[in-house]
């Protein structure tokens, strides 16, 4: 793979792993379908089609892989995931297209003609695709959500989303402190959190407290994506990068619920 050829790719990298993860279920096996599309270009540059920008050409790369291979996962020296598990069991119920388009549409943020670009399809495919996959997912899904958000504004468009996707909302906290309480009154079955906080505080540290009492998957929603975005192990699966788009707002929770086995309340 030329220097130009890798130079190109390098600032999509980290996007496409999370992509990956959230495809696949898991950091581990998506980093193996991603690793797999790295040594591809490099055995094999001219596979590589940049017509379409070098977002595009990773991505529709990435699906050709995807589609045709079943890359191994490294071992990881134990049981599957009781997230595995539960993906697993939610996958059969939706097929593999649909998942794809609405990850790609709205998690990735391309827009139906570029993901039916990635993807083989038209676009009147994807749209169709993208629908039925929002309705597959809530169907199967309803929680209760914490918000961890410190701006009114937000906070509420926020609390609208999650209202209209049929969850509750258990408490909007503005604080580190606050959300570490409001998740030990009421234990959520869902995450939204933003970093930076009202008292200077780290939605980060919230998180990391919350996760350390019980397992809940968790979407970031920030103006410094940056700061996850790492390369470092872990990295959050869900991460959406403010202002953001409602679209995608209900997508995240969507995927995030599909991989929890607890995401199931009462009315």
């Amino acid at each position: 793979m030329s220097g130009s050829l890798s130079q190109e790719i390098a600032p999509h990298l980290p996007y496409l792993r999370r992509y990956a993860r959230a495809l696949a279920g898991t950091q581990t096996s998506g980093d193996a379908y991603v690793r797999a599309c790295l040594q591809t270009l490099v055995a094999d540059p001219s596979c590589f089609e940049m017509s379409s920008g070098a977002k595009i050409g990773l991505y529709r790369l990435f699906h050709v892989l995807w589609n045709a291979t079943a890359v191994p996962a490294p071992d990881q020296g134990g049981g599957v995931s009781i997230f595995e598990q539960t993906a697993q069991q939610r996958l059969a119920s939706m097929t593999p297209e649909s998942r794809q388009t609405l990850l790609l549409t709205t998690l990735e943020g391309f827009r139906p003609n570029e993901a039916a670009l990635i993807v083989g399809k038209s676009e009147e495919e994807v749209r169709e695709l993208i629908t039925s996959a929002i309705a597959d997912i809530d169907e199967q899904t309803r929680t209760q959500v914490l918000i961890i958000e410190d701006e009114p504004l937000i906070s509420m468009d926020l609390a609208d989303i999650v209202d209209g996707l049929g969850h509750r909302v258990t408490a909007v906290a503005r604080t580190a402190s606050e959300a570490i309480q409001a998740a030990k009154k009421e234990k959520p079955g869902l995450v939204l959190a933003d970093i930076q906080l009202a008292d200077g505080s780290s939605g980060i540290d919230a998180v990391k407290s919350i996760l350390a009492d019980f397992e809940v998957p968790v979407i970031f929603i920030t103006s410094f994506p940056e700061r996850l975005l790492t390369g470092e192990r872990p990295e959050p699966t869900f991460l959406i990068t403010k202002p953001f788009d409602p679209n995608t707002v209900k997508a995240a929770i969507s995927q995030a619920l599909f991989f929890n086995s607890t995401s199931s309340i009462a009315a």
